[in-house]
């Protein structure tokens, strides 16, 4: 089993900044990629950023320029810097990997969820 748990959420005012944390943990083989996600209520879960094991990084069009997606590799962690928040950014954002829990085995594992609220 792989479980992931996100940290780092809360209330900021616009133009501010959060740093969201995931740590990856249990039968870890290899991970292919991580990332993060958000959704509102009613919505589909929408992609926000990713990071693949050859640091290769895909971002949605809102938040280039503002957020900044990173892996401490070692420690089975992946991060979100978020910058320059607007009232939009408000959501659950939720952590993401594509794990190989033996050589022969990946599946899709997500984190609970964390709110994020941009709010004066």
């Amino acid at each position: 089993q792989v479980q992931l748990v996100e940290s780092g959420g809360g209330l900021v005012q616009p133009g501010g900044s959060l740093r969201l944390s995931c740590a990856a943990s249990g039968s870890i083989f290899s991970i292919v990629a991580m990332g993060w996600y958000r959704q509102s209520p009613g919505t589909q879960r929408e992609l926000v950023a990713t990071l693949n094991s050859g640091g290769g990084t895909d971002y949605a069009n809102s938040v280039k320029g503002r957020f900044i997606i990173s892996r401490d590799n070692a420690r089975n962690m992946v991060y979100l810097q978020m910058n320059s928040l607007k009232p939009e950014d408000t959501d659950v954002y939720y952590c993401h990997g594509r794990i190989y829990s033996a050589f022969n085995r990946w599946d899709d594992y997500w984190g609970q969820g964390t709110q994020v609220t941009v709010s004066s």
